[in-house]
C-alpha cells in the first residue's frame, strides 16, 4: 500500500525538514492518520486547517470531509453540558490527534465557526483527555441547527476546571476553520 502525503508535506519530509517539538508548542512529524490528511476530499468540506509546518516558508492548508474525519483516531464521552438537556455522547476527533495528524507547528489555535464567530485555544491547555471535534451526538451527524456539523467538546463532567468559562468560550460549535498560530 503507497502512502500520499500533501505535496508540501512530502517535500517537508523529503527534505528532513521537521522538526522535534520544543516546549508548548504544537511541532511533530505527523502523527497517526497523517495519511488520511494526505488525500483530497470526496464529500462536503466540514473543517479547514491552515497552519505552519516547521521549515516551511508557506503554511499548509488542508480540507476534511467526514469520511477522513471518521478515519482519524477516535474518542467518545458522555457529559453534560450548559446548552443541551441531560447527558449527551459525542463522537469526535481528539484535538490533540487531530494537529498532531498534521504535523503543522503553532502555541495556539484559532477556532472559527461559520458564522465567524472565534476563539484563541492556546496549546498547553490541551490535556490528554481533553476536548474533542465531535461530529457524532448520540451517534448522530449534528446539523447546523444543532451546533454542527462540528463542536469543540470538552468532558465537562470529568473534571471541575472544565466547567469554567474560558473553558465554555473554548466549546464552538458549527466549527469549519483551525489555524494553528506561532
Amino acid at each position: 500500500m503507497t502512502r500520499r502525503f500533501h505535496p508540501l508535506l512530502s517535500l517537508a519530509l523529503a527534505g528532513g525538514l521537521l522538526l522535534a517539538p520544543a516546549p508548548a508548542i504544537l511541532s511533530q512529524t505527523p502523527g497517526p492518520g497523517a495519511e488520511v490528511l494526505a488525500q483530497k476530499p470526496t464529500g462536503a468540506v466540514l473543517l479547514t486547517i491552515t497552519g505552519p509546518v516547521a521549515g516551511q516558508a508557506v503554511p499548509l492548508t488542508l480540507q476534511l470531509d467526514q469520511a477522513m474525519l471518521a478515519a482519524l483516531p477516535q474518542a467518545s464521552f458522555t457529559t453534560t453540558t450548559i446548552w443541551t438537556e441531560g447527558p449527551q455522547t459525542f463522537t469526535g476527533v481528539p484535538l490533540s490527534a487531530l494537529l498532531a495528524a498534521t504535523g503543522m507547528t503553532g502555541r495556539a489555535i484559532l477556532a472559527r465557526a461559520i458564522n465567524d464567530y472565534s476563539v484563541e485555544i492556546p496549546v498547553e491547555t490541551w490535556p490528554a483527555e481533553g476536548p474533542i471535534v465531535a461530529y457524532l451526538r448520540n451517534g448522530k451527524p449534528m446539523s447546523v441547527r444543532e451546533k454542527g456539523p462540528l463542536w469543540i467538546v470538552y468532558p465537562y463532567d470529568a473534571r471541575s476546571d472544565y466547567r469554567s468559562e474560558v473553558v465554555y468560550s473554548r466549546s464552538i460549535w458549527q466549527l469549519d476553520r483551525l489555524e494553528l498560530k506561532p
